[in-house]
């Protein structure tokens, strides 16, 4: 893929991305990872992995929102933090060992389960 075209689509993604993130409070890194496997060409590792740091602005921006509007609660922020951490330090470590067809399938299934949780 021509690089200013894959700098294109990742620039439209991304505002996407943001739009979606921003508007839901989430759902940026399951939009993400098809982006970059597909539109992208990334590889599936690389691509959770980049998305995992894509994250992090889209959640910094949406969080400084959320919190100029007061949409937030001190104790399950203060209580959640901690599990976060660990739990994604888990999964990154996860992440490294794990084939990437296993990978895939994981993500495949929380989507369709978390697809299927919003309709009911």
């Amino acid at each position: 893929m021509v690089k200013f075209a894959k700098k294109i689509i990742a620039a439209a993604g991304g505002l996407f991305i943001g739009f979606i993130n921003g508007f839901f409070g989430s759902g940026g890194g399951m939009l993400c990872v098809p982006l970059m496997e597909k539109a992208l060409k990334e590889e599936t590792k690389r691509a959770h992995a980049t998305a995992i740091l894509v994250i992090l602005p889209i959640s910094i921006a949406s969080a400084v929102m959320y919190l100029l509007g007061g949409y937030w609660d001190t104790q399950v922020v203060l209580t959640c933090s901690l599990g976060v951490v660990i739990g994604g330090i888990g999964g990154a470590l996860l992440l490294k060992v794990l084939p990437p067809r296993i990978v895939g399938l994981i993500f495949a299934l929380m989507m369709i389960g978390v697809g299927i949780k919003s309709i009911f």
